[in-house]
């Protein structure tokens, strides 16, 4: 018999009957009992479901948020799990992050402050200052119903600068006690069967044995099948295991990100070489979506409103696809062939994605309008590459999410302004070239007519930021 093993609190745990479908949340509250992880909205969005998922990577551990709504049973598979019970000692002490809340009068009327203390745990061990940037990017992933978030704000604060806790500790212990579990690549239970491969090869020999079974990246939009709708898989084949998908690697003009590599895993690459990408990508989702989360998975669902696949489009980068009876590499902009709809063939996976880095003069601008800053769909997303040579436009690549049934280059807007001065005045008719590319939906989060305005406000914007005599997002003064 199959099973999953891992660590719970400090215990090894091996989970042999659950469903591979039932959420991590559904087995921490009715299998394993622990019922201070709360449901709140069961879509990502609360965060009043919050554990810390502890990961081996290179030697040490290293403990990242989660939402456990939106994971499954097996993506716990050879991880340290730690839930709000597991925080306090055993002797009933409480961790600095527990007591912390304490002093600042923080916990509100509690349904929330689980999570918000799994959150602030991870934010702990990761080093950060107490810079208030750092602690609101930490807690965006937590929504406090009563409010009140200065204490909350200030309990954060007060345990910033790096941990100083019996876990750093035992961080050896449970590296440890990790390779001591079997490895699981295999779980079955109820007539369903979750696989995890460990490589490429792998990977593949399942995809030609369960040719319809689903990939599962991170799961942040798969997840929303099981915890919202309840539907059970007969199969999945999970790729975050597979080593050759976790590569992240900066080639001679160009970064190369594996297809399993994660949102968080990606960002500092992202800021170093694509800053208003790495600002975008924060917004996309909190640290609890960003640390399952996939680019490779954004851009295989082709949604419309996938924030990343205009970047992708606007910064001309390439997708490579793998099966077992070869691999062929293709631009992003061909790889989206309509409504959720890809290129991609029957045992065929993303391997990687190919971005080309920016030329000297070349610039990279994306802009994201939603009814609220942080996690929140997209009503209009904007991404500009621009090359201006002597004040004039020799290209500009321009690509938009929420304006079509698919993310897609503005063709009349870039032929419009090729070798046109960049200056208000060449933008004057860009309104009537945008009408030509889209003819936008209504809907309620925004209509046709405000779709349009704001897209072509958007190129009005870049011009602006690029030709200011002091570099300045407009959205800064």
């Amino acid at each position: 018999m199959t099973s999953v093993p891992f660590v719970l609190n400090g215990r090894p745990w091996r989970e042999d009957a659950a469903s591979p479908s039932m959420t991590v949340l559904d087995w921490l509250r009715t299998r394993a009992r622990l019922t201070g992880t709360k449901e709140g909205c069961a879509e990502g969005d609360c965060g009043a479901c919050t554990i810390v998922l502890g990961r081996e990577r290179a030697g040490s551990l290293h403990y990242d948020a989660v939402n456990s709504c939106l994971m499954l049973l097996p993506q716990l598979a050879n991880c340290h799990v730690l839930t709000i019970e597991g925080l306090a000692a055993a002797d009933g002490s409480l961790h600095p992050v527990q007591q912390a809340m304490v002093d600042a009068d923080a916990t509100q009327c509690g349904f929330c402050t689980p999570g918000i203390a799994m959150a602030m745990f991870a934010f702990h061990h990761g080093g950060e200052g107490a810079d208030d940037a750092l602690i609101h990017e930490a807690l965006a992933g937590n929504l406090c119903r009563c409010t009140g978030y200065r204490s909350i704000v200030e309990a954060c604060r007060r345990i910033a600068h790096g941990p100083a806790d019996r876990f750093v500790a035992r961080k050896e212990s449970a590296v440890h006690a990790l390779a001591a579990l079997p490895s699981c690549t295999d779980y079955r239970a109820g007539g369903q069967v979750f696989l995890r491969p460990q490589s490429l090869d792998e990977l593949l020999a399942a995809l030609e044995q369960w040719p319809h079974a689903l990939l599962l990246g991170g799961g942040t939009d798969l997840g929303l099948r099981a915890s919202k709708d309840r539907e059970t898989f007969p199969a999945v084949i999970a790729l975050e295991a597979v080593r050759e998908l976790q590569a992240i690697a900066t080639l001679p003009g160009a970064l190369e990100l594996g297809g399993a590599v994660t949102y968080s895993q990606a960002l500092p690459h992202i800021d170093r070489h694509f800053p208003f990408f790495g600002a975008l990508v924060r917004r996309i989702g909190s640290r609890q979506i960003r640390n399952l989360g996939t680019i490779a998975g954004n851009l295989a669902t082709a949604s419309p409103i996938g924030d990343t696949i205009p970047c992708l489009i606007a910064l001309d980068a390439s997708v490579k696809l793998v099966s077992a009876t070869g691999e062929r590499v293709m631009p992003v902009e061909s790889f989206i062939t309509g409504y959720r709809k890809t290129a991609l063939r029957e045992g065929e996976v993303i391997a990687a994605i190919r971005i080309p880095l920016l030329q000297e003069g070349v610039e990279f601008a994306c802009y994201k309008l939603s009814k609220r800053f942080d996690q929140d769909i997209s009503t209009v997303i904007a991404a500009f590459r621009l090359d201006c040579r002597g004040g004039r436009v020799n290209e500009l690549r321009a690509a938009y999410g929420g304006m079509a049934p698919r993310a897609m280059r503005a063709a009349n807007v870039e032929a419009a302004l090729r070798g046109r001065p960049w200056n208000a005045a060449s933008l004057a008719e860009i309104d009537a070239a945008l009408a030509r590319d889209f003819t936008p939906i209504s809907d309620h989060r925004g209509g046709a007519v405000y779709r349009l305005r704001a897209a072509s406000n958007l190129i009005r914007r870049l011009q602006l930021e690029t030709t200011l005599d002091l570099p300045m997002r407009v959205e800064a003064l």
